[in-house]
């Protein structure tokens, strides 16, 4: 018997793409003339801060996006103000340091037309431990800690459009209402696709309660839900359907493996290294953050589209 020919796929917009690579790449591109750079008054009591959010979040960008210590972030910054012809003051490495507990990061985003679909996973990333070339030559020094990203990504324009950071030690299920509930309310979610740790009534629950149809596979010897409510009865056709039609055809029937893109996303998140560098968990959550804004800030510049041709 011959083997099946690998599907081979073509992308369709390689000129487009082509020059939204390059732009990554340019310096003065996240240099925005309109930013309020110096805080504005707000009339409390006390010291005022000198620097805006939008001008600390800049800072910390350069620092996540060249991987540098906050001395030299704040020397870049300073040699990108004098390319861009401005003579705006730079913020010393202390100021960067303190500012990043409390920072509440922007993260842009894009609306694709229609229902949101959501793609949900998370992954671990490490703060604290010996390297893995280290671990295996020589043994584990010492004690390697993680912490753990959730994510919710829109597949139309490949945003990030929900994020968790919470310990290693906490499951996924309980953070999906968390990330359900930052996408406003006005905003119609069409479908949330999940792997199978996500098959619990508070998913289910959280799910339907946006009006959404939940793509969750059904845990290993898993059994029918009392039907006692909107969440229990969409995941028993779930699992009806699974039995009758079988797994493998159900996930291509829902469109399951889309699921598969949330998972490269991942890696684009520990592009910027595989470790984060602040020990705080405030800091840790601000690192992320930015990292997240800066991967929806490179979707924004070009993406590829890319066809199955056979």
């Amino acid at each position: 018997m011959n083997k099946p020919s690998p599907a081979r796929y073509r992308t369709t917009n390689w000129s487009s793409y082509n020059a939204s690579l390059r732009a990554r790449g340019a310096l003065l591109i996240w240099v925005d003339r309109e930013m309020t750079w110096l805080a504005p008054r707000d009339g409390r009591p006390g010291r005022p801060p000198i620097f805006s959010d939008a001008a600390v979040q800049f800072c910390l960008s350069i620092k996540v996006l060249f991987k540098l210590p906050l001395r030299q972030t704040a020397g870049m910054v300073a040699s990108l103000l004098k390319m861009a012809g401005l003579d705006w003051p730079v913020p010393d490495f202390s100021t960067l340091c303190r500012r990043q507990k409390t920072l509440a990061v922007q993260i842009p985003y894009r609306r694709a037309d229609g229902p949101l679909n959501l793609l949900v996973d998370s992954t671990g990333i490490k703060f604290l431990g010996d390297g893995e070339w280290q671990a295996r030559k020589h043994g584990v020094q010492r004690r390697r800690q993680w912490r753990k990203v959730h994510l919710a990504m829109d597949p139309a324009t490949s945003d990030i459009r929900a994020v968790e950071f919470t310990p290693s030690r906490d499951g996924d299920s309980p953070v999906l209402p968390d990330l359900l509930g930052q996408i406003q309310a006005d905003e119609q979610i069409g479908t949330v696709t999940a792997d199978g740790a996500y098959d619990t009534r508070r998913c289910h629950k959280a799910i339907t309660d946006r009006h959404a149809t939940p793509i969750i596979p059904i845990r290993r010897n898993g059994r029918l839900w009392k039907d006692d409510c909107p969440a229990a009865r969409a995941r028993n056709e779930t699992l009806r359907a699974t039995r009758y039609y079988g797994k493998a055809f159900w996930k291509r029937w829902t469109g399951y493996h889309d699921r598969s893109r949330i998972e490269a996303k991942m890696r684009c998140l520990k592009s910027f290294g595989e470790r984060i560098a602040a020990r705080d968990p405030d800091r840790q959550t601000a690192e992320i953050h930015i990292r997240i804004a800066l991967m929806n800030r490179f979707n924004a510049l070009g993406t590829a589209e890319i066809i199955r041709v056979a």
